[in-house]
């Protein structure tokens, strides 16, 4: 592993300042972006002694965080509220105020456009404000996953306009975001940091910086490296994801149960690691990383034949669900015309309260076009607006057992686990089961058709 040169020596002045500064913590940090990444991010420095000042293009979460009302299922609500009444984090929509920051971090969304190319005018808008006050003895890193270069190619030149040079006066880095919410056991702190420096100097300076409040920090060669490592890491689960939903498909043409198959599989002590499938991938991840990478390696002439097949696999697999839906309702003479749905759970993953990219927008809008009427339960989404995959506005109804027996097909997407499963295989009439969520199920069990 790549062991941090020191080489800052008395002679960087600029350079030495910075680090003495982040290690006394008295460096002022700036978060740009104050969302799922952001936040965490912003807290777990706040709580170690460092001055935060949070970024926000929306005057609500900027608002919400200086009120200490919490809206990120991965923070706590009382260490917010400490912090807030402290004055150790604050937050502010005035951009110009970067200038006061010597860490700014930036964790802003890199969305797809709808050609699936990157889009990063988010990194570049954060980019261009940060320029417009860039001074002497600040660090730059980017958390945001984005391809291979980006750091370098894009906000290096923006940053040098300026006349500053990178490695003396201003120090860059790219460290990727690796947040898993909703879990539990690994979260900001204890999650190893992968960091990348554009010179020796500017990887000291960002090395300590994250190992102040990481764990374990993990420096790598160059900005490059580290941005291709977070999008492998995703890639890696959506090539796996495919494979496991492709054998999905395959054991609904024999008659077999994947998810016992997989479970057999996973007791193997080595060579397996057990991924599960179902109704698509969905989150800000792994729907998207991989066409990262993908669109990169285009400017390089080499088309990544296997990954792109792992995408058509994880899209193809909702149009599956609606297949598996209409069979379902045939058993018990219904059409999928005019079918009452409804749909348990909409969020792109369990226990969470984000919808982004959720495959059950994409089975949703599917089985509005064959002519069923949709309604969804959903205890972490109460309305789901029309964008980002849906085309009308809708409200989650209250799962009580009217609901469920008025449903000609129950369809589980997301297996929330506040759910009461034999009570909805109990009330309903059928249970399209995509999560494997009524496996403890014991009554009832004929109504209940697994993807």
């Amino acid at each position: 592993m790549l062991e941090v040169r020191r080489v800052i020596t008395d002679e960087d002045v600029v350079a030495k300042g910075l680090k003495v500064k982040i290690e006394n913590h008295t460096a002022l940090v700036g978060v740009i972006g104050l969302g799922y990444v952001g936040l965490p991010l912003a807290v777990e420095k706040a709580k170690v002694g460092f001055p935060v000042l949070g970024f926000d293009i929306n005057p609500k979460r900027v608002g919400k965080v200086n009120a200490g009302e919490n809206y990120i299922g991965d923070v706590k609500d009382s260490e917010l509220k400490e912090l807030a009444e402290k004055g150790a984090l604050t937050a502010t929509t005035d951009f110009s105020r970067l200038a006061e920051c010597d860490v700014i971090i930036i964790c802003v969304p890199t969305p797809l456009t709808i050609t699936r190319d990157p889009d990063i005018s988010y990194i570049e808008a954060s980019t261009e404000q940060i320029a417009a006050s860039l001074r002497q003895g600040q660090l730059i890193t980017l958390e945001s996953t984005t391809y291979p270069g980006t750091t370098e190619e894009v906000i290096l030149p923006r940053l040098e306009k300026t006349g500053l040079k990178v490695g003396k006066d201003f120090f860059l880095a790219f460290s990727p975001e690796r947040v898993d919410p909703g879990n539990k056991r690994f979260t900001t702190k204890n999650t190893s940091k992968v960091v990348g420096g554009v010179t020796p100097v500017c990887m000291e300076i960002a090395y300590t910086v994250y190992s102040q409040t990481i764990q374990n920090v993990v420096p790598v060669s160059s900005p490059a490296a580290a941005e291709l490592t977070k999008v492998f890491e995703n890639t890696y689960r959506a090539v796996n994801i495919a494979m496991v939903n492709e054998l999905m498909l395959l054991c609904d043409r024999m008659g077999l149960d994947i998810w016992e198959i997989v479970e057999a599989a996973g007791t193997k002590p080595f060579g397996i690691q057990t991924f599960y499938p179902g109704p698509g991938v969905g989150g800000h991840c792994i729907p998207i990383d991989p066409f990262y990478l993908t669109w990169k390696a285009r400017e390089y002439d080499f088309h990544t034949r296997f990954i792109e097949l792992a995408g058509e696999i994880n899209v193809e697999v909702s149009y599956y669900v609606v297949n598996k839906v209409m069979r379902a309702l045939n058993q018990f003479n219904k059409s999928l015309k005019d079918a009452a749905v409804l749909v348990l759970g909409v969020a792109y993953k369990k226990d969470l309260d984000d919808v982004r990219e959720s495959p059950a927008l994409k089975i949703m809008e599917l089985l509005r076009q064959h002519g069923a009427e949709i309604s969804y339960h959903d205890p972490y989404i109460p309305v789901i607006e029309p964008h980002g995959g849906s085309t009308v506005r809708l409200e989650s109804w209250e799962l009580s057992d009217a609901t469920l027996e008025d449903a000609d097909c129950v369809l589980i997407i997301t297996d929330h686990s506040n759910v009461d499963y034999q009570r909805v295989v109990d009330k309903a009439k059928l249970v399209v089961d995509t999560r494997n969520a009524t496996k403890q199920v014991r009554e009832n069990r004929e109504k209940i058709v697994k993807i």
